[in-house]
């Protein structure tokens, strides 16, 4: 089942308009969350960035949309499913549900959640091998829209390719100033000794939730952090090197090319990530 604007509905039925405008034009954006037991981790960092993602693209926003309004309706779409699980993987797509062409005649919204169910309820800590390189057929752009979740994610769809093709876990992409953004579905964390360095927003990288997170517990584990320009030489210099994002956590990389990470320091922070995730 889904959610469209609090009916559940079959997956197979339609319940978007051939000509809608998420689908059309990308006019579209989305929040990917994580549950566990009814809790949505770090929702409140979720639902203003997805306020704040939809004011940008100057959608109205309906007085209904409240944080617990969100969390019963993605609760109700969880409790409808055939599979029991106690954690899932939500995605809460809004877009702007209006005709027009690229100028909709109307700024309402209309809302779609779907879930899947997660086999692991906390982040993992475990170090399997994971391979990732750089990605430079395409470049994100330095700019405010780079910070929000849209639609618009065709660079995302090529270098997911360019990585299966290459079998990489995943690829770090750049932007017009070939500075290191982010990967393909996480922002992007160097550890130099007891220094932790991530791109700045003005890079073009996600506003991301878990971004946020271990921005805010770094004095906790004993790290000073800096948002600062990356450039791919500081990926050769780097002691270790972590991946974030919502339904994964923290994830360690442990090659580019030729360099090997460590991940001393990793295991701590997952560890303190699920104690923020889970309170």
């Amino acid at each position: 089942m889904v959610n469209f604007n609090g009916n559940l509905v079959q997956p197979s039925e339609s319940v978007l308009p051939f000509f809608n405008r998420g689908y059309s034009y990308g006019d579209a954006v989305f929040e990917t969350v994580k549950a566990v037991d009814g809790k949505l981790i770090f929702w409140e960092d979720h639902y203003f960035r997805l306020m704040a993602s939809m004011r940008l693209l100057r959608m109205e926003i309906p007085m209904t949309f409240t944080p617990e309004y969100f969390i019963d309706q993605c609760n109700h779409l969880i409790e409808s499913q055939l599979v029991s699980s106690a954690a899932w993987r939500l995605r809460i797509t809004s877009f702007r549900d209006s005709a027009g062409r690229y100028t909709p005649d109307e700024n309402k919204v209309s809302f779609v959640i779907s879930c899947e169910p997660l086999e692991q309820f906390s982040f993992s800590s475990e170090v399997p091998n994971y391979r990732v390189d750089l990605y430079k057929d395409h470049y994100v752009q330095p700019a405010m829209l780079s910070n929000i979740k849209t639609n618009n994610k065709i660079l995302n769809v090529l270098a997911s390719i360019f990585a299966k093709e290459n079998d990489l876990d995943n690829c770090i992409l750049v932007n017009d100033n070939k500075e290191v953004v982010e990967a393909l579905q996480s922002n992007i964390f160097l550890l130099f000794g007891n220094k932790i360095h991530t791109p700045p927003l003005t890079s073009g990288c996600l506003d991301g939730i878990i971004r946020k997170q271990l921005i805010r517990m770094a004095n906790e584990l004993d790290l000073s952090c800096k948002e600062t320009t990356v450039n791919p030489f500081d990926l050769q210099k780097a002691d270790e090197l972590w991946l974030t994002n919502s339904i994964n956590g923290i994830i360690a990389v442990t090659n580019y090319r030729r360099k090997e990470y460590q991940s001393k320091k990793y295991v701590q922070a997952v560890g303190l990530l699920n104690e923020k995730a889970l309170v």
